[in-house]
């Protein structure tokens, strides 16, 4: 079995989590089952499936979880995008966080590829 803590995906991820919860916490009260609920079930998803993909006996589960992983981490990153644009939020507040789900990306994206060679 795989140790989820050792992943740097995995940590940064968990990280998100964190950064995305307080990022959602002054959306409008309206948005509490739309937006910020999806932007929430979409970031705690990440870490999650990693988890439940370090259980997995077969490369090719483990694969496919770090794959569906990498997608909600994608649209989490559309969704605060989306946020600004519906000035929930300042640009400036997303740019903090944008760099840091394009880290994410680049490191779980990377850890996808090097697990399908």
């Amino acid at each position: 079995m795989r140790e989820p803590n050792r992943l740097l995906a995995f940590r940064i991820a968990d990280e998100l989590v964190l950064d995305v919860y307080h990022f959602t916490q002054t959306f409008p009260k309206d948005e509490i089952y739309g937006l910020t609920s999806q932007i929430r079930r979409a970031i705690i998803s990440v870490p999650s499936n990693i988890v439940e993909g370090c259980s997995r006996i077969s490369q090719k589960e483990y694969c496919r979880f770090l794959e569906i992983a990498y997608g909600s981490l994608r649209e989490s990153h559309y969704q605060c995008n989306l946020a600004v644009r519906l000035e929930y939020k300042s640009e400036t507040e997303f740019n903090i966080l944008d760099s840091k789900f394009i880290e994410a990306e680049k490191i779980l994206g990377s850890l996808v590829v090097k697990m399908k060679i």
